[in-house]
Protein backbone atom coordinates (compact mmCIF):
# COMPACT_ATOMS: atom_id res chain seq x y z
CA UNK A 1 0.00 0.00 0.00
CA UNK A 2 2.75 2.81 1.01
CA UNK A 3 4.37 1.59 -3.00
CA UNK A 4 1.27 2.56 -4.26
CA UNK A 5 0.76 5.42 -2.38
CA UNK A 6 4.35 6.66 -3.31
CA UNK A 7 4.30 5.62 -6.76
CA UNK A 8 1.23 7.99 -7.30
CA UNK A 9 2.45 10.80 -5.20
CA UNK A 10 5.41 11.08 -8.17
CA UNK A 11 3.58 10.89 -10.42
CA UNK A 12 1.02 13.86 -8.55
CA UNK A 13 4.34 15.59 -8.32
CA UNK A 14 5.38 15.36 -11.71
CA UNK A 15 2.69 16.35 -13.74
CA UNK A 16 2.86 19.57 -14.02
CA UNK A 17 6.89 19.55 -14.92
CA UNK A 18 6.23 17.26 -17.41
CA UNK A 19 2.97 19.79 -18.72
CA UNK A 20 5.55 22.65 -18.49
CA UNK A 21 8.05 20.70 -20.03
CA UNK A 22 5.74 19.83 -23.03
CA UNK A 23 4.27 23.39 -23.75
CA UNK A 24 7.81 24.90 -23.95
CA UNK A 25 9.13 21.73 -26.44
CA UNK A 26 5.77 22.78 -28.14
CA UNK A 27 6.89 26.25 -28.84
CA UNK A 28 10.79 25.70 -29.32
CA UNK A 29 11.96 25.78 -25.90
CA UNK A 30 14.00 23.40 -24.40
CA UNK A 31 12.38 20.53 -22.36
CA UNK A 32 14.86 19.22 -19.51
CA UNK A 33 15.17 22.95 -18.75
CA UNK A 34 11.71 23.91 -18.50
CA UNK A 35 11.05 20.09 -16.79
CA UNK A 36 14.15 21.09 -14.21
CA UNK A 37 12.41 24.49 -13.75
CA UNK A 38 8.90 23.02 -13.23
CA UNK A 39 10.36 20.66 -10.60
CA UNK A 40 11.99 23.69 -8.37
CA UNK A 41 9.39 26.22 -9.05
CA UNK A 42 6.47 24.44 -10.23
CA UNK A 43 3.60 27.17 -10.71
CA UNK A 44 6.14 29.98 -10.97
CA UNK A 45 7.50 28.16 -14.36
CA UNK A 46 4.21 27.65 -15.74
CA UNK A 47 3.16 30.87 -15.67
CA UNK A 48 6.46 32.14 -16.54
CA UNK A 49 6.31 30.42 -19.50
CA UNK A 50 2.90 31.20 -20.38
CA UNK A 51 4.00 34.76 -19.90
CA UNK A 52 6.97 33.89 -22.56
CA UNK A 53 4.15 32.55 -25.05
CA UNK A 54 1.53 35.00 -24.59
CA UNK A 55 4.16 37.63 -25.59
CA UNK A 56 5.13 35.49 -28.76
CA UNK A 57 1.81 35.26 -30.22
CA UNK A 58 0.98 38.64 -29.05
CA UNK A 59 3.83 39.97 -31.20
CA UNK A 60 2.41 39.98 -34.72
CA UNK A 61 5.97 39.78 -37.09
CA UNK A 62 6.50 36.73 -34.38
CA UNK A 63 3.26 35.36 -35.51
CA UNK A 64 3.54 36.37 -39.13
CA UNK A 65 6.81 33.91 -39.05
CA UNK A 66 5.19 30.84 -37.88
CA UNK A 67 2.34 31.24 -40.55
CA UNK A 68 4.84 31.50 -42.79
CA UNK A 69 7.03 28.45 -41.42
CA UNK A 70 3.67 26.53 -41.43
CA UNK A 71 2.68 26.99 -45.20
CA UNK A 72 6.46 26.46 -46.29
CA UNK A 73 6.23 23.01 -44.66
CA UNK A 74 2.96 22.06 -46.14
CA UNK A 75 4.74 23.35 -49.93
CA UNK A 76 7.30 21.50 -48.96
CA UNK A 77 5.80 18.28 -48.20
CA UNK A 78 3.16 19.18 -51.38
CA UNK A 79 6.19 18.79 -53.75
CA UNK A 80 8.08 15.41 -51.91
CA UNK A 81 4.60 14.17 -52.77
CA UNK A 82 4.40 15.15 -55.91
CA UNK A 83 8.08 14.16 -56.54
CA UNK A 84 7.40 10.65 -55.10
CA UNK A 85 3.55 9.84 -57.42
Amino acid sequence: MFVDLLIGAIFAMSLLPITTGYCAYSYGRSFWLWFALGIFLPIVSYFILFALILRQQLDHGQRLLTEAKAILAEAEEAERVRENS
